[in-house]
């Protein structure tokens, strides 16, 4: 049995995994669905939030579990899972992208970002300079978002979603081939999805091959509208 860390995306929280967390748990597995500093429940104020200190926070958890663990990370924050696992690559197993931005050493995730000019949610996002954050408007949460999932998912995310920390995506990622490059790592496509589009996840994963890249015919929330595939590919990985 593994231990999963799940790391939610921009304007999420650890609300995205509460049909994927059961399955992995039914099977046996421990699993930790966490929000990011000033996400959900984390009341850290938004404006104090940095790319650092969030990846520092990932570190924190993973010190604090016995043996490895499999770090999943969705949307733009596959940024945190990659440079937690340049800090931690002894106490990482494996490293699961999911329709995430795999960036490389050097880069930024906004430099991949500009150039996914194909998606959906860039005309909707609100900046607020003065909490050095932006918000997504909620006319674009169904199409955008979760076109493929049940109408009580965009009626919960009108309730739930909340502000994103601007700077993380313009964080230089600091990795290197014996830290970073020692853990294993997969990626999860989504072929429908609207905000991270197949053109750019393609690119990413094709620049940073990965040991294995799965394909899921779904929007950018698998976790919703396929938790049960979603899942299984979980699973395999697990067993690799």
């Amino acid at each position: 049995m593994k231990t999963f860390i799940l790391i939610h995306g921009s304007w999420h929280s650890s609300w995205n995994w509460h049909k994927l967390k059961p399955l992995l748990e039914k099977a046996g597995h421990t699993v930790y669905a966490i929000d990011l500093p000033g996400m959900g429940r984390d009341k850290t104020p938004i404006e104090t939030v940095r790319f650092d200190t969030t990846v520092q926070k990932i570190c924190s958890l993973i010190d604090s579990i016995p043996g490895k663990v499999i770090l999943v990370g969705h949307s733009k924050n596959g940024i945190m899972i990659s440079q937690a696992a340049e800090y931690r690559p002894d106490k990482i197993e494996k490293l699961v992208y999911l329709a995430a931005y795999l960036i490389p050493n050097g880069k930024t995730q906004r430099e991949y970002s500009l150039q996914d000019t194909e998606g959906w949610l860039k005309p909707y996002v609100t900046q607020h300079p003065e909490t050095a954050s932006h918000t997504l408007q909620p006319i674009i949460f169904k199409d955008g978002l979760y076109h493929d999932c049940d109408d009580d998912i965009t009626e919960m995310a009108k309730c739930i979603l909340d502000h994103e920390p601007v700077e993380s995506g313009m964080a230089v990622l600091r990795l290197t081939d014996q830290a970073y490059g020692s853990v294993r790592r997969f990626y999860i496509a989504c072929t429908e999805d609207r905000a991270v589009t197949p053109f750019i996840q393609q690119k990413m994963y094709t620049e940073t091959p990965c040991e294995k890249v799965y394909q899921l015919h779904t929007s950018h929330s698998p976790f919703f509208s396929a938790p049960n595939a979603l899942y299984e590919i979980l699973e395999e990985i697990a067993g690799l």
